[in-house]
């Protein structure tokens, strides 16, 4: 079964205490989701269109986990503590096997 990956580059980081309350929920909701995170404020090369700003890459067991750890109340929960403090691309992806 594929294996699913949220992905999430913050264009801009506006309100960093908003980001600090998010990130301690958001750690419980990923980790009870079954999330794994693989890379967290590394070091990021852009090219073409990208965003050398904070990247993280979260991968769990299979895409249908990933959509329902990003619809639990727990991550909900994140995204209201979060509110308008960051401007983020966030998707999730297929693995490919």
């Amino acid at each position: 079964m594929p294996k699913g990956y949220w992905v999430s580059v913050y264009r801009t980081i506006s309100d960093p205490e908003k980001l600090a309350a998010y990130n301690k929920l958001a750690r419980s909701a990923v980790k009870a989701g079954g999330g794994r995170v693989l890379a967290r404020d590394g070091r990021v090369v852009a090219y073409d269109a990208g965003i050398v700003e904070r990247t993280i890459l979260i991968e769990f067991d299979s895409f249908e986990q990933a959509v329902a750890a990003r619809e639990s109340a727990a991550y909900k929960e994140a995204l209201v503590a979060l509110s308008d403090g960051v401007e983020r691309d966030f998707r999730i992806v297929e693995g490919t096997g």
